[in-house]
């Protein structure tokens, strides 16, 4: 309920479970108990695989081989075991298949931020590499950096540190770290080349980039065909004498929070790596897919069997991989249909490619799952065979050096486990992992809804029933991005996996949720995810927001006087614009670290032109929540991190000062030193339970309106 006129509240929440949250069945922590899982890979050697998981906050690696019985045994790799925030990233096997070189503890961002520390460590928290034996063992200190690359005998590995490139003995008891070179820019994307011999990367301009390469016996750099332009994902040949690149154009209107569905085109160029000279073998035509699109994928090209480049590509509006030779000519469709690829991954021997899409062969359902693909390139024309299917969704495959696909499976009642690909059906590689009191079996399996936006546009979403009768309460979630889809079961993001888990924990509570994917998001092709007018451009996705707020008071089952909406991220902005603009509809809302004012997250180049940018100001502005806080009326719950790399704090500064002078009811919680997607698991526990508890007060307790 709102406050009297006059008045107005901030509470800052500790929360606990309550009574009220126990008594469903299952609590909030007990949701979010499940192992998540990412960051799968493959060893070049032995069969083994490795991976993360994230246990309440104690992230760790777990690795698993294939014995010569064929069966499969998995066992932890590290055993960190407190909720610090401190993750561990970017795992990489030695090449000789024994150790695994991985990075502990999140990016500084830049050298004006520190490493976060939420748990606020007297000396600070670092970022550093570390190599830990499979034999067993405890892991060894490298040195601080990040993005490790180990060199193709297994003895040394090169990262990065404060953008500069560092090596180190992978041999030696205690390693002493060496900067390898001194150069301008920003170094990134470490790729040593398949002899050892040299390294290449990428040497980031700010407005251009170039791809170097380093020899490690002459110690000297080259950059290939130095231009203007972002040069960018290199790949090397097999026998060490050529890289692939992208280049893509620079562009004064790159990204101002709203659709670029064009550019100049990007193209693909093959380099000497000796004499530094390259040659264009692939130039992406003007008009649709002339902007590069990115998969999820650890590579952007693949140099395959029989000299060929695959890439990805939007030219019919969906993001497809093509092949083009080496040589240059004509790129040929590998994955046509009505779906989008997302992430990529090519075998040791670069013959076969697996990939994961919502490709909908003989289900439509498909369009909001995931299933993996594989395509070989030892056949004169490569077609697409599917390698799982069903009800699930599986992510991130990989190939495993004897042969094995393994992926990253989930489905409507458990979260993202590692797998391997069987025939007809995945099989669990550390089912033990799964706790003993997860309540899997009270889940609901989210059903799939298609309704019309207010302009005609077919928006998708997932909705949540309650159990019982009569009419519920309904909340809407907007997924953050906006370049996401949620899906019909646990997603393979991290945050939205939390997520999912507490629209899990709403519907167990009564609730009617919508959990909808806006335009803006990705899934349904280029024109839906970069969609006219959105964002910071006219807010063109709230048209979606509205539509799914309508037809939630269309339905026999919802009290239309108890609708609510909650994000984070995007969807934090989704959801107080809905506030914002449709206080009659939207009665209560949970907004986590969103975006309040455009004009706050808008970077212009120096040479912009002065009359563009004030117009731009100002449609970013009346794209903004902040522009309608005049008819905000709904109480409101913020969440954020004062440490937001993301979305600064001075969003929600500016936003609750603006609800104060409106009396709007307004509650806080405020994490220090948080960033954008929260490091602490008791932290994200402590926001989902402060947003249940909001919405049980205000959508529940309180009278209608």
């Amino acid at each position: 309920m709102r406050t009297k006129a006059g008045l107005y509240a901030v509470v800052v929440l500790i929360l606990t479970t309550t009574p009220m949250m126990l008594a469903q069945g299952f609590t909030l922590q007990q949701a979010m108990s499940a192992p998540f899982t990412s960051q799968l890979r493959a060893a070049q050697e032995k069969g083994r695989v490795v991976w993360e998981v994230n246990i309440d906050g104690r992230h760790n690696f777990w690795w698993a081989e294939r014995g010569s019985n064929g069966k499969w045994t998995s066992k932890a790799l590290t055993n960190y075991t407190e909720d610090d925030g401190q993750d561990v990233l970017t795992p990489v096997w030695t090449p000789d298949g024994n150790a695994v070189v991985y990075v502990r503890g999140e990016n500084a961002a830049s050298s004006d931020h520190p490493v976060p520390n939420p748990s606020w460590f007297p000396d600070g928290a670092k970022q550093q590499v570390w190599v830990i034996n499979v034999a067993g063992g405890a892991p060894r200190l490298i040195g601080e950096g990040h993005a490790p690359a180990v060199s193709p005998d297994s003895k040394s590995v090169a990262y990065l540190l404060h953008g500069q490139v560092w090596s180190a003995s992978l041999t030696d008891a205690k390693p002493v770290p060496k900067q390898l070179l001194v150069t301008r820019g920003t170094a990134a994307s470490l790729h040593w080349s398949p002899d050892g011999k040299s390294l290449a990367f990428v040497s980031d301009r700010g407005d251009h980039g170039f791809i170097a390469v380093y020899s490690l016996a002459a110690k000297s750099v080259i950059y290939l065909d130095p231009s203007t332009d972002h040069d960018s994902a290199p790949v090397w040949s097999a026998d060490s004498t050529h890289i692939a690149f992208l280049r893509q154009p620079s562009e004064v209107e790159e990204d101002f929070h709203g659709p670029r569905r064009t550019a100049l085109p990007w193209s693909i160029r093959v380099a000497d790596a000796s004499s530094g000279k390259s040659r264009e073998i692939f130039r992406a035509v003007e008009g649709q897919g002339s902007a590069f699109r990115e998969t999820a994928g650890l590579e952007q090209l693949n140099w395959v069997a029989g000299e060929h480049i695959v890439f990805p590509w939007e030219r019919d509006g969906r993001l497809h991989l093509y092949s083009v030779p080496v040589a240059g000519g004509t790129p040929v469709l590998l994955t046509p249909g009505n779906f989008d690829v997302e992430h990529t991954s090519l075998s040791i021997d670069g013959v076969t490619l697996v990939f994961d899409s919502n490709q909908t062969t003989g289900d439509p359902l498909d369009e909001d799952r995931r299933h993996v693909w594989r395509l070989d390139f030892s056949a004169p024309a490569p077609a697409p065979a599917r390698v799982t299917g069903g009800d699930g969704i599986e992510v991130e495959p990989v190939i495993a050096s004897n042969g094995g696909i393994v992926v990253v499976h989930s489905d409507a009642r458990i979260p993202t486990r590692a797998a391997v690909a069987m025939p007809g059906h995945v099989e669990d590689l550390a089912p033990q992992l799964i706790p003993a009191n997860f309540p899997s079996a009270q889940f609901v399996a989210p059903k799939q809804v298609i309704f019309p936006s207010t302009d005609g546009l077919p928006i998708h979403a997932q909705l949540f029933l309650p159990a019982g009768g009569g009419k519920h309460p309904a909340i809407v979630f907007y997924h953050g991005g906006s370049q996401r889809q949620m899906l019909l079961g646990w997603h393979y993001m991290e945050y939205y996996s939390n997520a999912y888990a507490m629209n899990q924990y709403l519907a167990s509570q009564g609730y009617l949720v919508l959990s909808i994917n806006y335009r803006g998001g990705i899934g349904y092709g280029l024109n839906f995810r970069e969609a006219p007018n959105y964002g910071a451009t006219g807010a063109s996705e709230y048209k979606d927001a509205l539509a799914a707020g309508r037809y939630l008071q269309s339905r026999d089952d919802v009290d239309s006087k108890r609708i609510g909406c909650w994000g984070g991220s995007w969807g934090g902005y989704m959801t107080a614009l809905s506030l914002a603009r449709a206080s009659d509809i939207f009665a209560a809302g949970v907004d986590i670290e969103g975006v309040h004012n455009w004009k706050l997250e808008l970077s212009y180049p120096a040479h912009y032109d002065t009359a563009k940018r004030e117009a731009f100001d100002q449609m970013a502005y009346e794209s903004s929540p902040i522009a309608s806080v005049s008819t905000w009326r709904s109480p409101v719950l913020l969440v954020h991190g004062d440490d937001d790399r993301n979305v600064p704090f001075s969003e929600s500064v500016q936003l609750v000062e603006a609800l104060r002078k409106q009396h709007v009811d307004l509650e806080e919680l405020i994490f220090p030193d948080e960033i954008h997607d929260l490091l602490l698991h008791r932290d994200w526990v402590r926001s989902y339970e402060a947003g249940a508890d909001f919405f049980n007060r205000k959508l529940k307790q309180a009278p209608a309106k």
